[in-house]
């Protein structure tokens, strides 16, 4: 398949395409829009969410650190770091909603001082984090460019992503079961969510929130081409199957990849 590295795009053409795709996809009901609880805070199941992604070290390494939460959404997990003990917590979103939100759910839980949200950041951090992002960014390039100009001297970026694109529920919405999102051609894919999201999308890229298809082989690219480097990489398989940590079978498997990051010198 072709890849390109303007973000990451391959263009999918599928196993089943055209007519049949059409009429096998009408069998599908469209998954609706989970409704938003931003307006929930349930402070364990954070945390606990948090640890699955960086680890269980990851409450201890925040405390006393500044910290870029990048991509924070409505500032759950940036909340529940200040309230761990970090020095100070900068939640980095483009939406100015999910910014508003956040600032109020800080205010509510009596760490607004600690925190700061906005849709721009000019300073520099002890630790960036990273969660469930890096699969939707259009330029994933230039994002870990940004985040190693963003670092102190010895700083470090936990970067947490998935499902990789070949694991079965790889395309997200798009996966309706296991490998759908692969075994349809994108074009039909993209019509058949035309009939629930008026958007204009023509590709995987322009759908609510993105989507780069993004592989752990084309991270690993990535970051060989950019100021970052990395420091460990890990993988998290599906329902703890250690055989799918393999070489051979992790872009299959993995749920979740967790990595730590520097930038180089």
């Amino acid at each position: 398949m072709d890849e390109v590295f303007n973000g990451i795009h391959r263009k999918n053409r599928g196993v089943i395409r055209g007519e049949m795709a059409r009429m096998l996809l009408k069998k599908f009901s469209p998954k609706d829009a989970i409704a938003s609880q931003s307006a929930l805070f349930p402070e364990a199941e954070i945390l606990k969410n948090l640890t699955t992604h960086f680890g269980t070290e990851f409450l201890e390494t925040v405390k006393n650190r500044s910290i870029l939460d990048f991509g924070c959404g409505f500032g759950k997990e940036s909340v529940a770091i200040a309230r761990l003990g970090a020095k100070s917590v900068y939640g980095l979103e483009i939406s100015k909603e999910k910014i508003s939100q956040a600032q109020d759910l800080a205010l509510k839980f009596g760490v607004a001082e600690k925190c700061v949200f906005s849709d721009t950041f000019e300073d520099k951090v002890d630790l960036i984090i990273s969660k469930d992002a890096f699969e939707h960014f259009s330029e994933p390039d230039i994002i870990l460019d940004l985040m190693a100009a963003m670092l102190k001297p010895q700083g470090r970026i936990l970067v947490s992503f998935g499902p990789t694109w070949y694991h079965p529920y790889g395309g997200h919405l798009f996966s309706f079961f296991p490998w759908s999102h692969l075994l349809f051609a994108e074009k039909d894919l993209i019509e058949w969510r035309a009939q629930f999201r008026d958007d204009g999308a023509t590709r995987f890229s322009e759908v609510e929130g993105g989507l780069n298809q993004m592989t752990i082989a084309s991270f690993k690219r990535l970051v060989s081409s950019s100021r970052c480097k990395i420091e460990r990489i890990d993988t998290i398989p599906i329902r703890g199957l250690s055989i799918l940590r393999s070489n051979a079978l992790q872009e299959f498997g993995s749920s979740i990849v967790r990595c730590e990051l520097s930038a180089r010198a």
